[in-house]
């Protein structure tokens, strides 16, 4: 019988000693990747067979240099925004995608230059607040373009519309709808939808975009939507055979973006290498939180593998990968134990277009865009509102601030709006500026306990500076985190502070924090920012 502080053993060793299990979940995660990846692509603007491509390369190359354990590699929801917005700044196309694939491939090297730089702790300096309104408003433009996909609207029409349009056009798609699409979308929307609130574990290791694919594909056979005039060009998904699609050459990146459209260029490549690297650090460590041997990841490798994929991947056409969140949480669930589960399941997508394209080609896209819709509406679920007014009404405002100017204008400024929002807050509470990027504390000894007392104000623009002070203390003894002389400490730093004390109580250490019962509290919830009475 294994003990609790038995670890799974890495690299060849590991693969022995759990094939079966990282086989069995590199499989059923193969299952939920393959739609996802062409949807994903599809929504990009890129060709469907590079959302598969991307994902054979995260599973099977990033496999071998990742940092963390259960991550599973691939496309992301999350950045279809970007790479549709870069394939449409840079013309549109089979031009625009190969100038969008450099912006990538300098992105990933990028993202390679963070991880040598040990920069794995970026995902810290954002607020929490703004990085949720960022994902919210993503799943709100996933579904302001997929809705029309999902009612049989050709998607070429949609081509260059900003969300807000998008949003306007549902009625006049709803009046225009393809019957036979829509039933199809419909159906497989209810299914992922049944399947969310389903509660009997035996079915819910089914991937539910299986059963999607197990109805829409006979339903589309029986509604004959390939012959159907009206949509028959673009009823079924596409993605040929992956030996013409490198019969003219195996590099797909068009630099002379860098020379043409320099100021569209330099954008994106800012917004891959940042918000991918953000996205993919956030998901390895909420899996961090769920692995059952409390291994944690090198933050830093990690990114490093990603941006070897990320350049891979660009340069071969493919799209920007991350740590994906819900292939991972479903390899955690599927009982993946190491790196393996990854690179299984990038096999078997590699099997999947070498030997299954005619399967794969009897897809409806409107199946692919009811999984989209579902994911997209998952990153902007009502919960989320509901629990940024809980945590308080000053995040709630930043959140919805950052949902609102991202849909309005684009991610950075989105984010960037989020972010100075939060300064202005915490100003307001009290944080002076010269602590704005450097928190201070005094440490010292008593009756074998290290005590930090912090002074001024904790928030996110200094966060880095409080993990450091952290991370220097000496472990062995019970340390007392006293904030009570703190001005403010926001919620960001109360979310840090929360996963300290998590860890620490992992490793059976003894933390406390005390001094905040000198503060008002600006929510309902534990992690609200404080404000000094």
């Amino acid at each position: 019988m294994k003990n609790k502080y038995y670890i799974p053993a890495d690299g060849l060793a590991g693969l022995k000693e759990n094939f079966k299990k990282d086989a069995l979940s590199g499989f059923l995660v193969f299952l939920l990747a393959l739609p996802l990846s062409l949807g994903i692509a599809k929504a990009s603007d890129f060709p469907a067979i590079f959302g598969i491509v991307t994902a054979i390369i995260g599973g099977v190359l990033v496999s071998f240099f990742s940092g963390s354990r259960l991550t599973i590699k691939g496309p992301a929801a999350g950045l279809i925004v970007i790479c549709s917005g870069a394939v449409s700044a840079f013309g549109g196309g089979e031009i625009g995608w190969q100038m969008a694939l450099a912006a990538i491939v300098v992105a990933g090297v990028i993202q390679i230059i963070f991880g040598l730089l040990k920069l794995g702790k970026l995902a810290d300096f954002f607020p929490g607040a703004a990085i949720h309104g960022m994902l919210a408003a993503i799943g709100i433009i996933i579904m302001s373009k997929q809705i029309h996909v999902l009612l049989g609207i050709n998607s070429t029409i949609l081509k260059g519309k900003e969300p807000l349009e998008l949003l306007a056009m549902i009625p006049e798609s709803i009046l225009h709808e393809n019957a036979h699409l829509t039933e199809i979308g419909i159906a497989c929307l209810a299914i992922l939808i049944l399947f969310s609130i389903v509660k009997n574990q035996k079915i819910k290791k089914i991937p539910a975009p299986l059963i999607v694919l197990f109805v829409a594909i006979p339903l589309g056979l029986f509604l004959d939507i390939k012959h159907e005039p009206a949509v028959m060009k673009y009823a079924l998904v596409s993605i040929g055979n992956v030996f013409d699609v490198y019969k003219n050459g195996f590099f797909k990146a068009d630099f002379s973006v860098i020379i043409s459209h320099t100021g569209e260029f330099l954008m994106y490549v800012v917004l891959f290498s940042l918000i991918g690297t953000l996205e993919s650090l956030l998901t390895a460590k909420a899996i961090d939180g769920l692995d059952p041997y409390n291994r944690k990841s090198d933050f830093d490798k990690d990114l490093v593998a990603v941006g070897v994929g990320n350049t891979l991947s660009g340069l071969v056409g493919g799209l920007p990968m991350i740590s994906e969140v819900a292939r991972s949480s479903a390899n955690v669930s599927n009982g993946g134990v190491t790196r393996w589960a990854n690179f299984f399941h990038g096999v078997f997508l590699l099997l999947a277009i070498l030997f299954a394209v005619p399967l794969i080609e009897m897809i409806p896209n409107a199946a692919l865009a009811a999984m989209l819709i579902f994911v997209g509406f998952k990153l902007a679920h009502p919960k989320e509102f509901i629990h940024m007014w809980h945590v308080g009404k000053d995040q709630f405002i930043l959140f919805t601030t950052t949902v609102i100017v991202t849909l309005a204008t684009d991610l950075l400024i989105g984010v960037g709006v989020g972010i100075l929002l939060e300064m202005i807050f915490n100003l307001a509470y009290g944080l002076k500026i010269k602590n704005l990027f450097s928190a201070t504390a005094t440490v010292h000894l008593q009756d074998s306990q290290q005590i930090v007392v912090f002074r001024d104000g904790l928030s996110f623009s200094n966060v880095l500076s409080l993990k450091k002070i952290i991370n220097n203390l000496d472990m062995s003894n019970n340390i007392i985190l006293d904030v009570s002389q703190a001005t403010v400490v926001d919620h960001t730093t109360m979310l840090v502070l929360s996963n300290f004390m998590i860890e620490m109580k992992r490793k059976e250490l003894n933390v406390e924090i005390v001094g905040l019962e000198n503060h008002l509290k600006k929510g309902h919830s534990e992690t609200s920012t404080r404000v000094l009475k």
